[in-house]
């Protein structure tokens, strides 16, 4: 299993470039089950979660081939299996987004309840509250979900709580319904806007992404378009603190500050002095942060994914921080792995009390997810000596080549097997 060790220390300064967006990515590639007819992405992120959602996609009948160095072709003109077994989902909970598009398209799927990384309950009961609202016929069996439509139906659908992925996954079911779908207390992030442009550009009619209430005007059926995939917010943000723990100078191409509005806010509230360009971010640090206090909400409120690495940000900054998270309960389990860096916290339920502390010191970590591993690796980048992070495929499912952009960028750090 692979490990990466970090020595600690070295000041980040340069330029590097960001990747398509994981969680953009994943709900786009699904798109392609709804047409018949070939769709070209570009600028799709080469990570663990990608992978397996393409052998997901290739296992239903749908042809993937690789196009340059970011580009993939899928063609569902093939697909003959809308089926995803228990052994392809377990690893990943965005397997659940097949689901609404199989249906919307060949009335029928069998997808098992996700799996993923283990920081709380992530019910997809609201997925099927949706889907059953436009006629779907579904049950839960045998740890599956089965759904059946002849075709759906419009519906106006209010979700009970604000869901990213069953935003998607009813958006794109939606896409194919006999009449008009309204989904209100809709998502409001910027992956879910991606996903309604690449869907309106292969012929879907939807107006309000971006809002809490989606329209969407079903239609017969979609065609073939070309597609980019969004720049990684989350890898941006990551890279940002990263910059910004080692008193760094950074300058982030291929991305943009528009979707990073809270996340620029705290690090310019921590003494950062940050330039936004139209496709490009740069960041000159302070030689020490202040603390930084922030409570995570849904879009465009600040994200529960920057809430470890500001965490890990707020160890070593002057003052104490409160750390509030309120989407997901078990979020806070890279405290301890930060405690043995040396860290000062104190968990009082749903909040975390940061006193930042002059200096971390190395040690054996483990990571436990995908953003806690990202905290990880930021608190090892301004540790004294070296640490070793254990289980880094949970960093594979999110961050492309994740050791060369930190090396590139002056740091410290290679993968060990």
């Amino acid at each position: 299993m692979d490990k990466l060790l970090i020595e600690g220390g070295k000041v980040l300064s340069g330029e590097v470039a960001m990747s398509g967006a994981k969680n953009a990515a994943l709900p786009i590639l699904c798109a392609s089950l709804l047409t018949a007819e070939p769709v070209h992405f570009t600028n799709v992120p080469h990570l663990n979660d990608i992978s397996t959602m393409l052998r997901l996609l290739g296992d239903m009948g749908v042809g993937v081939t690789m196009d340059g160095v970011d580009g993939l072709v899928l063609n569902g003109g093939g697909l003959n299996n809308p089926v995803a077994s228990y052994e392809m989902v377990k690893t990943m909970r965005a397997s659940i987004l097949v689901l609404g598009p199989l249906v919307a398209r060949g009335g029928e799927a069998r997808v098992s309840l996700p799996g993923g990384c283990a920081i709380g309950a992530r019910p997809v009961d609201q997925h099927i509250k949706g889907l059953q609202a436009m006629g779907a016929e579904v049950k839960v069996e045998q740890g599956y979900v089965h759904a059946k439509a002849t075709r759906l139906k419009g519906a106006r659908i209010c979700t009970d709580m604000v869901t990213v992925t069953g935003t998607e996954n009813l958006m794109m079911a939606a896409c194919l319904a006999e009449g008009e779908t309204i989904i209100e207390n809709a998502a409001r992030e910027p992956e879910v806007v991606d996903l309604a442009n690449c869907l309106i550009s292969m012929g879907a009619r939807i107006s309000g992404a971006g809002t809490d209430v989606i329209r969407i005007q079903g239609v017969d059926k979609l065609h073939g378009a070309t597609h980019a995939i969004m720049p990684d917010r989350i890898e941006t943000g990551t890279y940002l603190c990263a910059a910004a723990v080692t008193g760094g100078d950074i300058r982030l191409l291929k991305t943009s500050a528009a979707y990073l509005d809270t996340v620029v806010d705290k690090l310019m509230d921590a003494g950062c002095d940050i330039t936004v360009e139209r496709d490009a971010i740069h960041l000159v640090a302070p030689k020490r942060l202040k603390a930084v206090s922030l409570r995570t909400a849904p879009y465009p409120a600040f994200p529960t994914d920057m809430q470890a690495q500001f965490m890990a940000i707020n160890c070593v900054a002057d003052g104490v921080a409160t750390i509030r998270e309120t989407i997901f309960e078990n979020r806070f389990m890279h405290v301890n792995e930060l405690m043995r860096l040396g860290a000062n916290i104190q968990i009082e339920g749903n909040n975390a009390i940061v006193r930042g502390v002059e200096r971390l010191e190395g040690a054996t970590v483990m990571a436990t997810d995908l953003r806690a591993s990202a905290s990880l690796v930021i608190a090892a980048l301004v540790a004294d000596g070296e640490t070793l992070i254990d289980r880094i495929y949970h960093l594979d499912r999110g961050y492309e080549r994740i050791e060369e952009k930190l090396a590139k960028l002056g740091a410290s750090v290679k993968r060990v097997h």
